[in-house]
């Protein structure tokens, strides 16, 4: 029986304990490789007095010691949170203490960058440095410990500290619309369902050569180890600066199953993939965004032998729906059903229940539903709410996520994704979806990247702009492309200014930096 985030190790350790479980580099470790190197980590952790519910930030790139200590953090009882290796020193200060982090784990070099933040957080008690720490001086706030010294004695692995599965296994924080960044607290049910329902509708299995490619500390790209190793399946750590390093990872490592989110899958459909490699992939999978249309041709034109998976998750409730490849040709513009063990409603902002073809928001019940936010009841009490439209059924105080993402269900129950609310443009009267409009603009073959989004207008509420990139190697031309968007959309849907930029501003994440893009050309 799977409890915990560290039985998926275990348990696949005793199934395959000679297979190959995770590569990073040139480095392969077994199953049962791994799953020492997980219980060394967690006896190393409990040793620095670890208790049980304490926080261990992980602030690395992808990495075995970066999933060795995130496993190891649960096998030692406490909580792990990833920490996207791509932020600032003020935005690594913020996490680690808003949820008052006990142990950090880092790399020398990250450290130094982070030297005089740490030394304001008095929760902060040890540093572990994945290479030396020598030639550190400490700042008398905490102590250095070096990787080997916490993983040297692992003996007959971490004391078993009582936790059961409802309890907290990781915070991760993502970004607002407005605000500090919020902590979802995730429980081990949370992930171990998710990982169960996952691998079951992707058919993981330990065939499956994995490659995780998105950031650890991005739900989706966490569910890469989860998923993999839940199926005993072989996972392929990659830091990427390019799209090509994708391909050539995919290729030397025979990749069968590949997840990114929009703006990568776009610039990855124009690498130039060798046809074994292509012909290797057994499944792609998009999150994070509506995939363009013509992306999802180009993409199944390159992996003819790969089934299409078009999924929507939010990281409060990890993954929600999943669309079935034998739909994709019949609907390529839904996110599908609810996922295994998930129930997904459509509701009215007085929580009713939609009916077929109307707008409402998205709201997921069922045991992926996350804890809530860290040490924020205010905002918790916002997106966690009494399951709505069931007071007959239910008689508990079960909790569902509101999204805030407008879908619509159609008559066979398939769910359309239309926007997030706080993001639908309100013009001439009339409520424009940003997806709407960007799904014109990739349909002109124009342009590489597009985002829409409003500002204030007091004439019509708000006006359109579109933020777009240009095709690799080739020039933009502006007329051409409002031209072709007036032969398209209605009058009121048409942009009053078209921003064209060489490259468009990203999260750590991937996804498109919306905000931030409309911060730049606004002010």
């Amino acid at each position: 029986m799977r409890r915990y985030l560290h039985d998926l190790v275990r348990q696949s350790a005793r199934d395959h304990h000679e297979a190959a479980a995770l590569t990073s580099g040139s480095a392969t470790l077994t199953y049962g490789e791994l799953w020492q190197h997980v219980q060394a980590v967690g006896a190393g952790l409990q040793r620095l007095g670890l208790s049980r519910g304490d926080r261990v930030g992980v602030f690395l790139d992808k990495r075995i010691e970066t999933v060795t200590g995130i496993f190891g953090t649960s096998a030692a009882g406490g909580v792990f949170v990833p920490i996207n290796p791509l932020l600032r020193s003020r935005q690594v200060h913020y996490i680690l203490g808003d949820c008052d982090v006990r142990v950090l784990i880092t790399s020398k070099e990250r450290y130094e960058l982070l030297r005089e933040d740490l030394a304001k957080l008095p929760a902060l008690k040890h540093v572990v440095l994945i290479n030396s720490p020598a030639n550190l001086e400490s700042n008398g706030a905490h102590q250095f410990h070096s990787w080997s010294d916490l993983t040297a004695d692992g003996g007959a692995g971490p004391a078993d500290r009582g936790v059961i599965d409802i309890d907290m296994a990781a915070i991760f924080y993502t970004s607002g619309s407005t605000g500090s960044p919020k902590g979802v607290v995730i429980s081990h049910r949370n992930l171990i369902c998710g990982a169960e329902s996952v691998a079951s509708y992707l058919s993981n299995n330990s065939s499956d050569v994995i490659l995780a490619a998105l950031p650890l500390s991005f739900d989706a790209g966490f569910s890469q180890l989860t998923t993999g190793f839940s199926s005993g399946a072989h996972v392929v750590l990659v830091n990427y600066l390019l799209p090509s390093d994708i391909v050539k990872a995919c290729a030397k490592h025979g990749v069968t199953g590949l997840t990114c989110v929009p703006p990568l899958w776009i610039q990855i459909v124009e690498a130039k993939w060798p046809e074994e490699a292509a012909q290797r992939l057994r499944y792609f999978a998009n999150t994070g965004g509506r995939m363009p249309r013509a992306t999802l041709d180009k993409l199944r034109g390159i992996f003819t032998k790969a089934s299409p998976f078009l999924m929507y998750g939010l990281t409060e409730a990890f993954r929600s729906t999943y669309l079935d490849p034998s739909e994709v040709d019949r609907r390529p513009n839904s996110i599908g059903k609810a996922i295994p063990n998930a129930e997904i409603l459509v509701v009215r902002p007085d929580g009713s229940l939609c009916d077929a073809n109307e707008e409402g928001e998205l709201v997921h019940r069922g045991a992926l539903v996350s804890l809530g936010y860290w040490n924020d009841p205010e905002r918790t009490a916002i997106r966690f709410r009494p399951v709505p439209g069931r007071a007959k059924e239910i008689k508990t105080q079960e909790l569902a996520v509101f999204s805030g993402d407008a879908v619509m269900r159609d008559d066979e129950g398939f769910l359309y994704f239309i926007g997030r609310k706080d993001e639908m443009i309100k013009t001439s009267g009339y409520r424009v979806s940003p997806a709407e409009i960007e799904e014109v603009i990739y349909d002109t073959g124009l342009v590489r990247d597009a985002v829409a989004f409003g500002v204030d207008d007091e004439a019509i509420g708000q006006a359109i702009i579109i933020a777009v990139s240009p095709l690799q190697n080739k020039a933009l031309d502006e007329a051409m492309l409002l031209a072709e968007l007036r032969k398209q959309l209605p009058l009121y849907m048409i942009p009053r200014r078209i921003v064209i930029r060489d490259e468009l501003p990203r999260s750590p994440n991937g996804k498109f930096d919306r905000n931030l893009l409309r911060a730049e050309i606004v002010s």
